[in-house]
């Protein structure tokens, strides 16, 4: 089991039902396509930092990592990135990951509660 959050550049949303919608035509655009959408530079910056704080899970010989996939850049396409972490690490991980996005002024959405963070 995951959690997943997604992060993206742009003006935060109103609401959360603003930042659903946005997250879903953001989704079909960049994630849900044929098309290759390399990652805009502010969210290259972003999963530098992530990896700063944990490796990413191809590079995770100790089993600290808490993405659940890798290389975690792989799951950034243009100004989107949609990443699962695992379950047991996604508090902490994900309090981490909203605080960065925040930091960067990157908006950060959980598509589980359907709600803006922080």
């Amino acid at each position: 089991m995951t959690y997943d959050l997604a992060v993206w550049e742009g003006e935060r949303p109103a609401d959360d039902k603003a930042a659903g919608e946005l997250f879903s035509s953001l989704y079909d655009q960049y994630i849900d396509t044929d098309i290759d959408h390399p990652p805009t530079a502010v969210i290259v910056k972003y999963v530098a930092l992530l990896l700063e704080r944990w490796p990413d899970l191809t590079e995770d010989e100790d089993d600290i990592s808490p993405w659940s996939t890798g290389p975690l850049i792989g799951e950034a396409a243009g100004p989107l990135i949609y990443f699962p972490m695992r379950w047991s690490m996604a508090e902490e991980a994900s309090a981490c990951a909203a605080e960065t996005a925040a930091s960067l002024g990157l908006v950060c959405f959980d598509p589980q509660a359907r709600r803006l963070r922080p």
